[in-house]
């Protein structure tokens, strides 16, 4: 007959297990987020869950044009208050050297109006044309008029980036990857 104490420490060496593997996943390889406010819609809508992918930064993977990264905040938004704890969600649209503008409601890379099929509408502001610095990105959210970002704190360092959002796993209705790169374009160029 098995001896019951012993069936209570593997349950509970298992259960161990179980909690220090979900740890190790959720630090280093990906974790789920919220999203907290507006400033991503359409893309992402508040009350959103996302699975973010952790591990790729970890790994030295620099994150592309339309990528959608989770970051800590940068110093200017410290600054403001911010916590350091927080995290932020933004698309990247904008390398380092890139030149980035926005005229006419719309977003430029390096003289091309860009074809963005995830912003909500034009951007009612303009910005004068900046050059993204090494190791650095240009982030704004697809609410562009209504996302605290990259045309109101400048760049983000590329060492603040914790992850790139993967999937949206909640609500089930909008189950599914997240839009990045496959969409962005130049205006009526052909690139």
């Amino acid at each position: 007959m098995d001896n019951p104490w012993r069936h209570g420490w593997r349950t509970l060496l298992s259960l161990a297990l179980v909690v220090a593997l979900t740890m190790v996943v959720r630090q280093w390889i990906m974790e789920p987020r919220w999203i907290p406010s507006g400033s991503m819609e359409p893309t992402l809508q508040v009350r959103d869950l996302l699975v973010v992918d952790k591990l790729s930064p970890r790994l030295g993977r620099d994150p592309h044009l339309g990528d959608v990264v989770v970051f800590r905040p940068p110093d200017a938004l410290l600054a403001m208050g911010y916590d350091r704890s927080q995290v932020l969600i933004k698309r990247v649209v904008g390398l380092a050297g890139d030149r980035v503008a926005v005229r006419a409601g719309r977003l430029e890379r390096n003289g091309q109006a860009l074809r963005e099929p995830w912003a909500a509408a034009p951007m009612a502001y303009e910005q004068p044309e900046v050059t993204v610095p090494p190791r650095q990105l240009w982030v704004l959210g697809d609410n562009r008029n209504n996302s605290l970002d990259s045309h109101v704190w400048g760049p983000l360092p590329r060492d603040r980036v914790v992850g790139r959002a993967l999937v949206r796993y909640w609500p089930p209705r909008r189950w599914g990857g997240i839009s990045s790169a496959s969409g962005i374009g130049c205006g009526d160029h052909h690139s």
